[in-house]
């Protein structure tokens, strides 16, 4: 393990976040060069991220704050208990798709589509190093374990504090990380060298029964939300099931676009 606190206030955890949020806009601006995107579409898309992000980290906060009120509401709402990575998502493809139809459907028409197929590769490589973060900060820790894949964290970490020293347990951190890298190759390679445009729907599924599985060795609770199911596994559930619906809208959006492009070229 390396140590959290490096220098000035500066940590690992923070270094990774930023590094994340840093490729998230590389790959934007590449893959959607490469692609043919409108250069300024693309301004647009960029300036309409950097709001999502601000508002995803926001509402990742809110959302991990209802979790603790929800379990304990004596100890009263606050903002300073965490934050929750569903809960940033759904906030930041809500600003996102928000300022897209009220401020560039106008303009842009229909060319969300044509670039819709990048935002997950965007949120995969940025979500793979803020799991590395989580990582360093021994954050999102896995339930113990005698197995050669447990890690023992430092003192200070949330693990040592609830397990005391010298208890291993699942690097559940990696385990995501590692999935989120693989997803984004594959992503990658489906919008870049064979034209998928159906990435959204893949990555919907895709993460929603990784995450929902890998609750069940997670232990850094988050309290209980419906029944058993903790508040991952409830979303996570409902990412899966908005794959299908998500799927049939890109499809029809596929099919105006495609009607949108012949038209412009019998109008040149």
């Amino acid at each position: 393990m390396y140590p959290y606190d490096l220098f000035w206030g500066i940590n690992l955890y923070g270094i990774m976040i930023v590094t994340g949020v840093i490729l998230c806009f590389i790959v934007l601006k590449v893959y959607s060069k490469k692609i043919g995107i409108d250069s300024k579409f693309l301004d647009f898309i960029e300036l309409n991220g950097y709001i999502a992000i601000a508002v995803g980290f926001f509402f990742s906060a809110v959302w991990q704050g209802l979790y603790d009120y929800i379990e304990n509401p004596a100890g009263g709402f606050s903002l300073s208990n965490g934050i929750t990575f569903i809960g940033g998502l759904m906030g930041g493809a809500l600003s996102f798709f928000v300022g897209y139809f009220v401020f560039g459907r106008k303009k842009y028409s229909n060319k969300l589509i044509d670039i819709l197929s990048v935002l997950p590769c965007c949120i995969l490589i940025a979500h793979a190093f803020g799991r590395i973060g989580c990582f360093f900060a021994g954050c999102c820790y896995g339930a113990p374990t005698d197995s050669w894949l447990g890690v023992v964290f430092p003192s200070g970490s949330p693990s040592y504090y609830e397990y005391g020293a010298g208890v291993a347990v699942y690097p559940t951190q990696l385990f995501e990380s590692f999935f989120l890298f693989i997803m984004f190759g594959l992503t990658s390679y489906l919008v870049l060298k064979k034209k998928f445009k159906y990435n959204f729907s893949l990555y919907l599924f895709g993460y929603g029964i990784f995450r929902f599985f890998i609750e069940y060795i997670r232990a850094d609770d988050r309290g209980a939300f419906i029944g058993s199911l903790s508040p991952s596994q409830f979303w996570s559930i409902v990412m899966v099931l908005s794959s299908v619906p998500v799927y049939f809208i890109t499809k029809k959006a596929l099919g105006k676009r495609k009607l949108e492009l012949i038209n412009e070229k019998e109008n040149k």
